[in-house]
């Protein structure tokens, strides 16, 4: 199916802007910027073997600011908010598996034990991967608690 003339627009302002930023930090990489129509977002894909470690940053710091920068500039420059979600090297699928084996470990050992089981240290989008994947788990309930950097996550059993 062709693109809209909007689509499209939006789609090579978000690739100049990817290719700018990969400029500045002195990398070299092939950009590709996809539309997802089914989570209302822009997916930027970054091809760069040799420096995926340095985009992606300790525990996807770095690939998370490019991707609040990016949403920035389209903001700015497009007048409306639309979510772009960047990746290199499938960092982001095998980061969703991980969280995804972290969300069943912490199921499991909350029915085990009947306690509450705390997750911190995640951000914003990681706690809301495994809220989603639990959501279809009906033995298990989960609530994000506290306020800031203290935010947390409970994974409690439904007895």
């Amino acid at each position: 199916m062709a693109l809209s003339k909007k689509t499209e627009k939006n789609i090579d302002l978000i690739k100049k802007a990817a290719d700018k930023l990969l400029k500045l930090m002195s990398i070299e990489a092939d950009v590709e910027v996809v539309e997802d129509k089914d989570n209302d977002a822009f997916i930027v894909q970054i091809g760069a073997s040799k420096e995926s470690g340095l985009i992606i940053g300790s525990r996807g710091r770095t690939l998370n600011s490019l991707q609040v920068i990016l949403g920035l500039i389209y903001k700015k420059q497009s007048g409306e908010w639309k979510r772009i979600l960047v990746d290199v090297s499938g960092w982001r699928d095998k980061e969703n598996e991980r969280l995804i084996g972290l969300a069943t470990l912490t199921a499991q050992r909350a029915k085990e034990t009947g306690e509450p089981q705390y997750l911190y240290n995640l951000t914003p989008s990681q706690r809301r991967v495994i809220h989603l994947f639990l959501t279809d788990n009906r033995e298990v309930k989960t609530e994000s608690l506290g306020d800031g950097k203290d935010r947390y996550l409970t994974v409690t059993s439904v007895k």
